[in-house]
C-alpha cells in the first residue's frame, strides 16, 4: 500500500503540495509582519499629527543632521522668505477630480538654510515656474504645515535640466540650489500673511493611515494553507480507500 504513494509521480505531487502550503504559510506570516508594522506606523503618525505644532528650529537645531524618520509627519511652524526664483512644479497632482500640479518653493530661513515648501495645487495648464498667478509674498512669512520625507530615497546623478518633477526628490532638488535644504519638505497648511490670489490652493493632507488590507491578506493565505493541510490528507485517504476496494474486490 505504501509503495503506491511513493512512485516518482506521487512523490512529485506530494512535494508540489508541500511547496504550495509552505509558500502560503510564508506569505501569511509576511503579511502578518506587515500588519504589525502598519499598525505601529499608523499609531506613530496619528500621534504626531495630533500633537501641538513645534517650531522647526526645535526639531532641527542649527548645525544638526537629523534622521528624517524622527521628524516626518510632525506639525511645525517656520518663518522665512520664499525664493520664487528657484520655484519648481510637481506635475500630475489632483485636487478632487481636477487635474493639476503642485507648486514647490524653497523657503529661506534665518540661518541661511532652506526648506522646500509644497505650497499647494494649481490647474494643469500652469506648468511653467515661477507660476505668475500663484506668486508667493516677497516678504517674511510664517508657515504652519506637516513635514514629509523625500519621495525618492538615495538619489544619484546630475541635477535635472528642467524645473518640473514627477516626484519630490530632495537630493536632486538640493543640487539645483546654492544653499542647503532640510532633509524633509513642508506640506503647507496655513500661511501668514495669506496669498494675495486664490492660487495655489492649499491641498488637503493625504490619508497617511490608508493601507493595504494586510489582515484580510493574512487570513486568505492562512486559509489557503489550511485547505492544503486538511484537504490533501482527505484526498490521500480517498485514494487509499479506492486502492483497497480495487484490491479486495471480488472478481465478477
Amino acid at each position: 500500500m505504501l509503495r503506491s504513494f511513493l512512485t516518482p509521480r506521487k512523490i512529485a505531487r506530494h512535494l508540489f503540495v508541500l511547496a504550495i502550503v509552505s509558500g502560503c504559510m510564508i506569505a501569511g506570516f509576511w503579511q502578518l509582519s506587515r500588519l504589525h508594522w502598519q499598525n505601529g506606523f499608523e499609531t506613530r503618525v496619528s500621534a504626531r499629527l495630533d500633537a501641538k505644532p513645534e517650531p522647526l528650529g526645535q526639531l532641527i537645531p542649527p548645525g544638526s543632521a537629523p534622521d528624517p524618520d524622527a521628524i516626518t509627519y510632525r506639525h511645525v511652524t517656520v518663518t522665512g522668505t520664499y525664493d520664487a526664483s528657484h520655484e519648481m512644479v510637481l506635475v500630475a497632482r489632483t485636487l478632487g477630480d481636477q487635474n493639476g500640479n503642485h507648486v514647490l518653493t524653497p523657503l529661506v530661513l534665518a540661518n541661511g538654510r532652506a526648506i522646500l515648501v509644497d505650497r499647494g495645487w494649481v490647474p494643469f495648464e500652469l506648468q511653467q515656474p515661477p507660476v505668475a498667478s500663484a506668486s508667493p509674498p516677497t516678504h517674511t512669512v510664517q508657515l504652519s504645515g506637516v513635514l514629509f520625507p523625500s519621495e525618492v530615497q538615495g538619489s544619484a546623478g546630475s541635477s535635472p535640466a528642467g524645473a518640473a518633477f514627477t516626484k519630490i526628490d530632495l537630493s536632486r532638488i538640493g543640487r539645483r540650489l546654492s544653499y542647503s535644504i532640510e532633509p524633509v519638505y513642508l506640506w503647507l497648511q496655513s500661511q501668514t500673511p495669506a496669498q494675495a490670489s486664490s492660487l495655489p490652493e492649499v491641498a488637503p493632507l493625504p490619508d497617511l493611515t490608508a493601507s493595504p488590507p494586510h489582515l484580510s491578506y493574512t487570513i486568505q493565505w492562512f486559509v489557503f494553507a489550511t485547505i492544503g493541510l486538511i484537504g490533501y490528507p482527505i484526498v490521500i485517504r480517498r485514494e487509499v480507500r479506492r486502492i483497497r476496494a480495487e484490491r479486495y474486490a471480488t472478481p465478477v
